[in-house]
């Protein structure tokens, strides 16, 4: 059974879009720890992410490492969070994070998202990567 995360690059359940390429994508999370929660995903569905093979791993840093850069120039905060949790969805995923605290990783934070104001930090991010 495809994840939930193939199901959105598929297009059968919607996402809200950040980044694509031919390797990874990344989308708002709709249960964000913080506003502008971003998942970098690999189109290649692996559970753990150390069985993926290392280009792949090195690609999916690369790509956080420029949404993360575009990120600090959208939300106020003293960090890019990256954490790699992985139990709720068998299908890799980095977690980036606007923190100001350990604190602001926690997934006790966790709340719904408005499907409104993902499409409008979705929209940000994006104008960000410009």
């Amino acid at each position: 059974m495809a994840s939930v995360f193939t199901l959105i690059m598929e297009g059968k359940i919607p996402g809200n879009f950040v980044y694509q390429d031919d390797i990874a994508i990344a989308i708002l999370t709709i249960q964000p720890i913080r506003e502008g929660h971003v998942l970098v995903i690999p189109r290649q569905e692996v559970d753990q992410w150390s069985d993926l093979p290392a280009d792949t791993a090195a690609h999916l840093t690369k790509v956080s490492h420029k949404i993360a850069n575009a990120m600090k120039t959208i939300f106020p905060c003293k960090r890019i969070g990256l954490m790699i949790a992985g139990l709720e969805v068998p299908h890799t995923h980095i977690h980036l994070v606007p923190m100001d605290s350990m604190k602001d990783l926690s997934f006790d934070n966790v709340k719904n998202a408005d499907s409104e104001a993902l499409k409008n930090t979705a929209e940000k991010i994006r104008a960000a990567l410009q």
